[in-house]
């Protein structure tokens, strides 16, 4: 099954070398599934002729809000009912989280509360799971007919479920340790409140549930649920 990379940001210059750009870590997470991918970098304006050049799309995180005035995101948010058109099983991790419950009618916000970093606890339907967490925007409303199918204490809809057509989650299983502490010091400081990072930097090293994440999207890929 060949899966195509919705790429809609960089990772930070002095992290690139050693971890890779998006597309390159959502190889890793998936990696053993069977899957070939390839990579468009939409933030830069590289689309794919249309929604039929993959079996299924996975949009990854950003730095970008969902909300912002960019010139690649009406085009991505046309893709993406584009997709659900074509019945193209499309994958989103944060930002691609958001931006598809945006382009199918949800809201997406930057939150009053704040941010949420490291390592977090989602309760999905089978039970609780902990995952990297990196963000401050989140969805606010859902999209109507997306099932809200797991939440943490600082995110109501931490992932949602398009029946067969899409499925996606706030947090990052694509994050490993070494990554959440690169971007403490490379994004994080004088953006989120220090307190905060302190806190992530005790928590990393927590065990982490990416393999379950990864388990889901691979089935939501070729069999339109995950579980």
């Amino acid at each position: 099954m060949h899966i195509g990379i919705l790429k809609t940001g960089h990772t930070p210059p002095d992290l690139e070398p050693e971890h890779g750009d998006y597309g390159a870590m959502f190889r890793r997470l998936m990696a053993g599934e069977g899957f070939s991918f390839t990579t468009w970098s939409v933030v830069d304006g590289e689309f794919p002729d249309s929604p039929e050049a993959a079996d299924g799309w996975l949009i990854t995180g950003s730095r970008h809000g969902a909300y912002e005035d960019h010139p690649w995101i009406p085009p991505l948010e046309q893709f993406i009912r584009d997709a659900f058109e074509a019945d193209r099983p499309i994958v989103g991790v944060c930002f691609g989280h958001q931006i598809i419950a945006q382009a199918m009618g949800g809201k997406v916000e930057k939150f009053p509360g704040g941010w949420s970093v490291g390592p977090q606890v989602y309760h999905f339907p089978d039970g609780p799971r902990t995952v990297q967490a990196w963000h401050q925007d989140q969805v606010t409303q859902a999209p109507e007919g997306a099932q809200t199918v797991a939440s943490s204490v600082f995110c109501t809809h931490a992932a949602l479920l398009y029946p067969r057509k899409a499925y996606s989650v706030q947090p990052h299983p694509e994050f490993d340790d070494a990554f959440v502490l690169g971007l403490i010091e490379t994004r994080g400081k004088g953006v989120v409140p220090d307190a905060q990072l302190e806190q992530a930097r005790d928590t990393v090293g927590a065990p982490l549930d990416d393999a379950a994440l990864a388990h889901q999207f691979a089935t939501f890929f070729r069999e339109r649920r995950i579980a």
